[in-house]
């Protein structure tokens, strides 16, 4: 029989997936670290245990303990999936910025959340740090691990995650592309990485209001940089014990709404539910992209599960009241809910006859004609059924030139749905867009009546 004494067991060894549509512009294999295939959905569940074994064995936690943490939902399920295990009890703080969805899991693993403001500096009596800190004090028997000092966090990557990147892509990793918060993650697998090629580049994936690129720019801690950001996950306004910045050797800042539309994009694209770490950590890459050669290999870490944030990212109503998402439906917005954007055309030279063979075999109504690359006139299979009633005896041999209708018009991508009316109508029922690779894309009034 093959299973686990239990699910602690079940950490770690995640897969690697190869990204295709999103990294389309990108010259180089890109692959995703899938940190959700853990029991915790998250790449916290390995610092986690990491955190409650080494306290077990250093005496700090006891049977029958509590176990304290500031988390911003990750790793304190880690945590609690791992208190559960054990038998200890847990209490969690957290900021008030953090998902509904992320607070009701820590609950459902019996822990208790308390929810304190994100707009007060670390020092604050109210804010998560400070809470969780009075609280080890007042209740016996407990233990806050900190994951931001605890620096058996980057040890836990040090030990698995990095090893793991390492064999999967036997050595042939060049780049590795990480959100950093408490900076484990991006320490830890940096080391070991280093260490079996010095020549690995670590890019740090920052957010706009945390101090992190700055600080490793300049060595200089400025406050400025410090304000309120929505992304979950990444940045900070402390600067943790566990982020080694001699070992990162670039921060890319990222702001909320790319990070967001980039997650959408990778649910949508990929068929990949991810976090809003993920979308940072892509988009990132994305505008780092003329930096890399088709040679390279890169690796992105993917901290944890979509299914966290569906009240938020992945929620079009909440996109919309942040101005993430354009309240009004455009062009390429139809041209992407298409199953099938191939365009298609027939030459001029082509015949009535194989032109509706042609667009029968596709089940289409209507095409455009071709002089080589140019669209010069258009078909449709009423023009055709009308010519073949005319012309009986014909045959269809006739070239479709000699029937064609003007081109369909040419729209832009920006273009808000609503101004087709002046595009479609009874005699021209389709439009031609191009996206921003260049590709031509027909959208017809069964287009727009589908999206809408």
């Amino acid at each position: 029989m093959d299973y686990r004494n239990n699910i602690l067991e079940t950490i770690g060894n995640t897969p690697l997936v190869k990204l295709n549509k999103v990294v389309a512009d990108v010259p180089c294999l890109v692959l995703g670290k899938i940190e959700t295939f853990n029991p915790g959905h998250s790449t916290k569940d390995r610092m986690a245990l990491k955190m409650v074994e080494d306290a077990e064995k250093e005496g700090r936690l006891k049977p029958g303990g509590t176990i304290i943490e500031c988390t911003s939902g990750n790793t304190g399920m880690g945590i609690a999936i791992a208190a559960c295990v054990k038998g200890y009890k847990c209490i969690f703080t957290t900021s008030d910025k953090q998902s509904k969805e992320k607070i009701d899991l820590l609950k459902a693993h019996g822990a208790e959340v308390i929810v304190c403001p994100t707009n007060v500096e670390p020092e604050d009596p109210r804010s998560y740090y400070s809470v969780a800190e009075r609280l080890s004090r007042e209740i016996p028997n407990s233990v806050w691990l900190n994951q931001y000092d605890n620096l058996s966090n980057r040890q836990a990557h040090y030990e698995s995650t990095g090893p793991e990147i390492w064999k999967q892509t036997d050595g042939k990793i060049t780049h590795f592309v990480v959100g950093v918060g408490t900076g484990g993650t991006v320490s830890g697998t940096a080391r070991y990485l280093k260490e079996q090629n010095p020549e690995i580049r670590i890019w740090g994936i920052d957010t706009y209001g945390s101090v992190f690129k700055k600080y490793h720019e300049t060595g200089i801690f400025d406050p400025k940089e410090i304000y309120p950001y929505i992304t979950e996950g990444i940045g900070e306004d402390i600067l943790p014990k566990n982020v080694d910045f001699s070992l990162i050797d670039h921060f890319e800042k990222v702001t909320d709404k790319d990070a967001a539309l980039a997650a959408r994009r990778l649910a949508r694209e990929e068929g990949i539910l991810l976090g809003y770490s993920a979308g940072s950590a892509l988009a990132g890459l994305l505008q780092m992209k003329d930096r890399l050669k088709p040679e390279d290999v890169v690796v992105i870490l993917f901290h944890d599960h979509g299914s966290r944030y569906v009240g938020k990212i992945y929620n079009d109503d909440w996109m919309r009241e942040r101005g993430f998402l354009d309240t009004e439906l455009r062009v390429k917005d139809l041209a992407a809910k298409r199953k099938d954007s191939k365009f298609i055309g027939v030459q001029e030279s082509e015949n009535v006859k194989s032109t509706l063979q042609m667009m029968k075999d596709r089940d289409i109504s209507q095409i455009p004609v071709l002089r080589g690359e140019d669209v010069v006139g258009a078909v449709t299979d009423s023009s055709i059924l009308e010519f073949i009633l005319n012309n009986p005896l014909n045959n269809g041999d006739k070239p479709v030139r000699e029937i064609m209708t003007s081109p369909f018009p040419e729209v832009s991508e920006d273009l808000p749905v609503r101004e087709l009316h002046r595009f479609i109508t009874k005699e021209t029922p389709a439009v031609i867009t191009r996206n921003k690779s260049g590709e031509r894309i027909i959208l017809t009034q069964y287009d727009i009546i589908q999206a809408l």
